[in-house]
Order: structure tokens, then sequence, then C-alpha cells
């Protein structure tokens, strides 16, 4: 009976690596723990892509699941680092069937938190957060659930918000009092827009887009006096084009009054972000 090369190696493969050999459950064991501590070492000098490797390379080993929870959490980080975060909430989810006690548990279900308030789908986090303080095991972790629900609202873009919650972590929390001035300094989008109707180009003077101001409050007043003019000299048709690019450009003047406020809230908001991201050493998602 003729075999193949392939087959042979593969039931080599099987036979040799795969299968236990009698009499060397500790050698296996002392080789798993080496391979974990290699695995980490990569991890250290930021070798992610091999590091997850030698992770699932160990998983595959790991007949007994001892490491299973230090294989799927080491991978979660890996893929977190990597920006790879939908995977990495696979793992960290898995590494919680694993989990040794509550303490290390509670922070897992954090880490999938964090990687849901990471891309920005704030409703789950808020959803995972509510699972969380509802769980009777972790009620002494209510100050940690409170401040992820701040750095939530920092990412929803509320910051008044984030203030109420950091405060309920500490009345003299340094992120409560950098949300509250944070909101303070953004502008108020309504009063933008409101102010822009009532007098054009003002809107975008309180932004301090001042250029489009006067330009706007120059058109709409233009085609205001012509239409007041066609009217009062019986320039019925006239009257009616001037009264339509009068609307047409006020319109267009209470939508950039309002583009300009949200856009200057963006760069307020990323701004404060990267401050957090590069100056504040706390913990953050």
């Amino acid at each position: 009976m003729k075999i193949s090369v392939s087959r042979f190696l593969y039931l080599f493969f099987i036979l040799v690596i795969v299968l236990p050999r009698p009499g060397n459950a500790q050698q296996i064991q002392n080789e798993l723990k080496l391979q974990l501590e290699y695995a980490r070492a990569l991890y250290t000098s930021q070798q992610y892509y091999d590091c997850i490797t030698e992770l699932k390379r160990l998983s595959f080993f790991d007949k007994e699941g001892k490491y299973g929870f230090d294989t799927n959490y080491l991978i979660g980080k890996c893929y977190k680092a990597g920006a790879k975060i939908s995977d990495a909430v696979k793992y960290f989810s898995l590494a919680q069937k694993y989990a040794p006690d509550d303490s290390i548990l509670f922070n897992l279900k954090i880490e999938v938190v964090r990687c849901n308030i990471l891309r920005r789908t704030n409703e789950q986090a808020f959803y995972l957060l509510g699972q969380i303080e509802s769980d009777f095991r972790f009620k002494e972790r209510v100050m940690d659930i409170h401040y992820w629900k701040a750095w939530n609202y920092i990412f929803w873009d509320k910051w008044d918000s984030a203030s109420v919650e950091f405060g309920r972590v500490s009345d003299n929390h340094p992120l409560k009092i950098l949300a509250m001035e944070i909101e303070k300094e953004k502008y108020s989008v309504s009063f933008a827009k409101v102010i822009s109707y009532i007098l054009p180009g003002f809107g975008q003077f309180y932004t301090g887009n001042y250029i489009s101001g006067i330009m706007s409050l120059g058109w709409t007043g233009l085609f205001c006096y012509l239409a007041l003019d066609a009217y009062a000299a019986d320039r019925i048709f006239d009257g009616f084009i001037m009264t339509g690019l009068f609307f047409r450009f006020h319109r267009g003047n209470t939508q950039n009054a309002e583009k300009f406020a949200v856009l200057k809230n963006k760069e307020i908001s990323n701004q404060a972000l990267n401050y957090l991201q590069n100056k504040f050493e706390g913990l953050k998602p």
C-alpha cells in the first residue's frame, strides 16, 4: 500500500507532535508555560502579530484549557493595540469564560466596554455598563462604572453629561473640571442658527467667521433692498425675483451659521481628545 509524502507528514504530525506522549505531561506544561512567557515578551516588544501567532499555537496544544484566560486576554490586547477592535471584543469575551475570579471578570467586561467606546458604539457601551451595574457581584465597583460612563459621554461629545459622571466619582475629579471647561468653550448651535434668522451674518460673527458673515449680511441686505425698491416702483415681477433671491441667501446664511458652529465644536472636542490622549496619565479607553 502506497502512502503519499503529504499523508506521511500529516500522520507524523499527529503521532509525534499532537498526540500526548506518555510520561511527559509535566514537560508539556513546562513547554506551554515557556510559550506563554515568550508570547508576553513579544507583546511587550510590540510584536503583536507574532504574539497572536504564538498564543494561538499555545491554545491549540493546551488541551486542558489551563491557559484559556491568558491566551484569549492577551490576544484581545494585541488586536486592540493593532486597532482591530471587533477582534479584540471577540477575544476579551472568550477570556471571560476562563476568568479565575469576579474581579478579573469585571475587568474583562470593562475591556469590552472600552472597545465599544473607542469604536464609538456608544449605545452598546451604555447597554453593557447597565448590565454590569445590575450584577450584584460588582456592586462594589460602582465608581468604576461611573468613570467609564463619563468616558463614553466624552466620545459621544456630551461633555456636560461626562462632567456629571466624573463628579459622581469625585467632586474634585480633574476630568470633571476639564469637561465643564470644554462644555463652556463650545458654541451654541441653536443660538448661531436663531441669531442668523433674525440678523443675517451674525451667526458667522458669533463663531468668528467674519468674512462669511459680512458676505451674508451684504447679499441678504442687497436683495432685501432691491425687492422693496421693486415693489415700491410697482415692478411686481422683479420684486418676486429679488424676494426669491433674498430668501435663498437668507437660508444659506442660516445653514452656514449652523455648519460653522458644528465645525468649531468639533475642533474644540478634537483638541480636548488629543490632550487626553497625549497628556492625561490616568485610565483611558
